[in-house]
């Protein structure tokens, strides 16, 4: 079973575990006087540095009936201003011998440029180029949009994988926006224009509205007094609201699905529950999930899930997992699959997680367990540091996402002060069937075996 699994399924997830931060005494942050936020992060082991721009907008800030623009404007930016002509930003990129690209998720879109560390100057003049000069015509807009559409053909539309996460998702989220797709349901996508797309980055894409990330071998007053030089003459946005989320209602039902297509070459049962995410200055509880997460089905060979089903004289699954996504702005998920071995059908494999399930929470947590996790978890922290752009990205992620660089930085502590009892009560909170959808993804073959499920 690939290890990309869920971003098949829809549930992306930023293993909050295995991206740890850096010392405090190697970050600093400053504002600029339109807004601007930024964070730089020194490594001086190499003569390279990344150049990080995040705007707190994604798509689940996009108006209803435009699902998708977030991820269209993040196409469109490559098209080129008065300076710019289209292509030609990653094409300078190239010619520095660096790399640059995009992306966009629910709470975030972000663009980044990873080249030597002298041509960062010339990296923030493109950026605040298009940061406000974007320009924009009726062509570009009909080409991106095809080009859009083709793009979930391949990654959604042909991969019953990706179409069955959509639904699970959708089934999760009753009201909030994280229940429509990033890349957009395809009838809106198709229907996106240049006027959907040039009001979308009038409003949104601003200094105001942004975080600028540098790590690398840089000084930080060097860095500041470029941003300042680049993206302080950029106008804010005024009067720009907070952002406005509805929220979630209390779900008084448990959901199920089950999705049959001839395409599918393993079928596989999953469920997720809505879950707390990591709040600023609040994050014990998201804590001891990601330490639950791991318990559960962290490991594919010492995990309570791996060991019961997957192991011993009559082994009910080739794969099993638990999944606990923490770092969003708003309600997050967490949840768990298993694969059934070829002899076993879907309602014996979940009925088998459902009593591994219940006797976990009648044997509570395993110490030798508990331990190692936590010795994993500061390994994993300390490896993390060797990855400067991995840093960056934790910091954009995180920031864009309503927490704080002292957030960030107080996380591997709140990780390894979690205890047994705090794990156990955040279990006993999350699993609750009211909030849970159970999906079953089966080929066609099992359709006769499995209906009356």
């Amino acid at each position: 079973m690939p290890r990309n699994l869920f971003l098949t399924l829809g549930f992306g997830v930023f293993s909050a575990f295995v991206s740890g931060p850096v010392l405090a005494d190697t970050v600093t942050t400053f504002t600029l006087d339109n807004g601007l936020q930024a964070v730089v992060i020194e490594d001086h082991r190499a003569p390279v540095a990344t150049h990080m721009l995040w705007y707190k907008i994604g798509s689940a800030d996009e108006p209803r009936g435009k699902s998708g623009i977030a991820h269209f404007l993040e196409h469109l930016m490559f098209k080129g201003t008065e300076t710019v002509a289209p292509g030609e930003f990653s094409a300078v990129v190239e010619a520095q011998g660096g790399n640059d690209n995009a992306f966009t998720f629910y709470d975030y879109t972000a663009y980044f440029q990873r080249v030597a560390a002298d041509r960062l100057d010339l990296m923030m003049t493109m950026e605040a180029d298009r940061m406000r000069g974007l320009i924009l015509s009726e062509d570009n807009v009909i080409t991106e949009r095809a080009v859009i559409v083709e793009e979930r053909a391949q990654r959604t539309d042909s991969d019953p994988g990706a179409l069955f996460g959509e639904q699970t998702r959708a089934a999760q989220y009753l009201n909030h926006p994280y229940g429509t797709p990033v890349i957009g349901w395809k009838h809106e996508a198709e229907a996106l224009t240049r006027e959907d797309a040039l009001a979308f980055y009038r409003q949104f894409y601003a200094p105001n509205n942004a975080i600028l990330i540098v790590a690398g071998d840089v000084d930080p007053a060097e860095v500041k007094a470029m941003a300042e030089k680049h993206y302080g003459p950029v106008p804010a946005t005024p009067d720009l609201a907070p952002r406005q989320r509805v929220i979630e209602p209390p779900q008084l039902a448990e959901r199920r699905l089950s999705m049959v297509d001839a395409r599918v070459a393993q079928p596989y049962v999953i469920r997720t529950y809505l879950a707390p995410e990591r709040d600023a200055g609040a994050q014990e509880k998201a804590a001891a999930l990601t330490v639950l997460a791991e318990l559960l089905g962290g490991s594919g060979t010492t995990s309570v899930l791996a060991r019961a089903l997957q192991f011993g004289d009559a082994p009910k699954a080739v794969y099993t997992s638990a999944f606990y996504d923490g770092m969003s702005l708003d309600v997050s998920s967490f949840g768990f699959v298993a694969v059934p071995t070829p002899d076993t059908s879907l309602t014996e494999v979940e009925a088998a997680v459902d009593g591994v399930i219940a006797q976990f929470m009648t044997d509570g947590v395993d110490m030798q367990a508990f331990d190692r996790i936590k010795r994993q978890l500061r390994a994993d922290e300390i490896y993390a540091r060797d990855n400067v752009e991995g840093l960056a990205r934790l910091y954009g992620t995180a920031l864009t996402s309503g927490l704080t660089v002292e957030d960030v930085q107080a996380w591997p502590q709140i990780l390894q002060d979690v205890t047994p009892e705090q794990v156990m009560a955040a279990a006993r909170d999350v699993f609750d069937r009211k909030n849970a959808v159970t999906g079953w993804l089966q080929r066609v073959d099992a359709t006769t075996a499995e209906r009356g499920q």
